[in-house]
């Protein structure tokens, strides 16, 4: 590693060229995207530079977006909302949780009593002042009783949310150590209110970096730098335009031809070949994004738990990761419980591909065999249908029949996810358990795609918000997973690692994990070279 330290100082120095380092990095072992980590952490660790244009490609997105954030369901609407509106809360590389428009806060010794500090003298694209009101207001769009959210399950605990002139005061139900989290998501947007509770969210106007020129779901977004914006260390193109290239081999053709400066979710098995490619970087981050198959417990015959688990049974969890990975990524145990938690299950094994044990529950659920259909499409994650088709030949062994359904990627996430009995998925890596068992995996969440229902699990859940010992809180977390993976309807195969390509016309600083693209920040944070 010292041998691989000095030549990244040498390239960072100009006495040796980026195909020379690169060569001598894979000579002593390194794999292409650690070495261009290296290039990336020591040659482009610079101040960041004002102006110019950047074009971002994303490989979700679809004509069904919209502005809305309740129902924000993808990374696209996610890295435009953050450049648009901001956020109050945000998740740092690193983890830690930085002040956003929400400058301070503290609470009660037992978590219930929150005091958050308005930052002061920011204003909206419209000249107007973000005010305390106009967070309470935009708070409550995802309590009301008509929200569809994701975060309105979050926010079952607030018992009271009060103004007293810049701060917001909130009482909770019952403790919650991680509460300020739940700031930082795109979807717990800021929007201009009307002093009567109402917000503008159809107008696009929000506090961000930038201003919104022209939105045309499932295609474009073009946005131009605010001028006023009250955080000179962020959004530093003068323009930025942001594509929905669904297709990976389009994503990586736009890329290589100079149509996009950076895009996200690159397929594994293309990533040694355009790590060679002179101008081109791939960045790549281990965080805890996963791909599953959700299966709707409220539907036959994924009601039957052992159905569950022999279908849990029938996946080679190592020949996915090889195969559709490529080796990036880290094996899943049907838990969202990934490698950068606090509390995950270190002793939670992942099922083996066992089709002899597949066997066995299904005869427990009185089935000799099985049929099912898989509904698949890119969009859910690169690689969704070859990996469902993996499934399905790894099934067969097992007695269960899988037809795959090649579903359109356009309007997926609206008319799939959630609505047919089995299909594919990918979750980003939230910053902390409960938000993520809060918004995926608890009784009633907008977002439980497995409509999944556990009186054990949602007591637990509700505990171990409100624990403040460490100890008890692991034990409490590494319990639920243990819960899930035996009892939920989520085979989670594979942890991918993030995995971003840019040209050498953009760069940016430490990259987050938290999400994909930069915990979905990269107009804000990166910069034109």
């Amino acid at each position: 590693m010292r041998e691989l330290d000095y030549y990244a100082r040498q390239f960072t120095l100009g006495r040796i060229s980026r195909r020379e380092f690169l060569g001598r990095a894979i000579a002593l072992g390194a794999s292409v995207p650690l070495a261009n980590s290296l290039l990336t952490s020591a040659g482009y660790a610079a101040t960041a530079k004002k102006g110019g244009a950047m074009t971002f490609a994303m490989g979700s997105g679809s004509t069904t977006d919209a502005l809305e954030p309740g129902t924000m369901a993808n990374g696209y609407t996610w890295a435009l909302s953050y450049a648009v509106r901001g956020s109050l809360t945000e998740i740092v590389p690193g983890g830690d949780l930085a002040p956003g428009l929400f400058e301070k806060w503290e609470s009660s010794p037992d978590a219930t009593q929150w005091v958050f500090n308005v930052r002061k003298g920011v204003e909206f694209h419209n000249g107007k002042t973000v005010t305390s009101q106009d967070i309470a207001a935009s708070i409550n769009f995802h309590r009301a009783n008509e929200s569809k959210s994701a975060l309105r399950t979050s926010f079952d605990q607030i018992e009271s949310l009060k103004v007293d002139g810049d701060t917001v005061l909130i009482t909770l139900s019952a403790g919650n150590a991680d509460f300020p989290f739940v700031f930082a998501g795109a979807d717990m947007a800021v929007c201009p209110s009307d002093g009567n509770g109402t917000i503008d969210w159809r107008s696009g106007i929000g506090a961000g970096g930038y201003q919104l020129k022209r939105f045309e779901p499932g295609v474009s977004a073009q946005m131009e730098r605010n001028p006023n914006f009250w955080n000179p260390d962020r959004a530093h193109a003068d323009n930025v335009e942001l594509l929905a290239i669904i297709d990976p081999t389009a994503q990586v053709n736009a890329l290589l031809t100079g149509e996009v400066d950076a895009i996200d979710g690159v397929d594994p098995k293309v990533v040694d070949l355009m790590s060679r490619k002179e101008g081109i970087f791939v960045d790549e981050v281990a965080g805890s994004k996963h791909y599953t198959f959700p299966m709707r417990t409220d539907t036959p015959p994924f009601t039957d738990v052992h159905v569950r688990l022999a279908i849990k049974h029938a996946v080679d969890r190592e020949e996915m990761l090889s195969k559709i990975l490529g080796g990036h990524g880290t094996i899943g145990n049907d838990t969202p419980i990934g490698p950068t938690f606090r509390y995950r299950a270190v002793d939670l094994e992942p099922f083996p591909y066992d089709p002899d044990k597949a066997r066995w529950h299904l005869k427990q659920a009185g089935m000799d065999s099985l049929a099912v259909e898989l509904s698949a499409a890119d969009a859910a994650f690169a690689g969704a249908v070859d990996a469902s088709v993996l499934y399905q030949e790894r099934a067969r062994k097992a007695g269960i029949d899988i037809k795959v359904v090649r579903e359109p990627n356009d309007g997926y996430w609206s008319n799939i996810w959630m609505q047919k009995p089995w299909s594919a998925c990918y979750w980003g890596s939230w910053p902390t358990e409960d938000e993520m068992f809060t918004l995926a995996y608890s009784s009633g969440a907008s977002w439980n795609d497995t409509y999944w229902e556990n009186e054990r699990f949602n007591e637990l859940l509700v505990l171990a918000r409100s624990e403040t010992g460490i100890d008890k809180r692991r034990q409490m977390y590494v319990e639920m997973q243990h819960i899930l993976r035996d009892q939920g309807g989520v085979v989670a195969p594979m942890f991918a690692n993030f995995l971003m390509g840019r040209s050498e016309r953009v760069t940016h600083g430490e990259l987050g994990s938290d999400r994909g693209f930069d915990g979905y920040r990269m107009i804000e944070r990166w910069w034109v070279a």
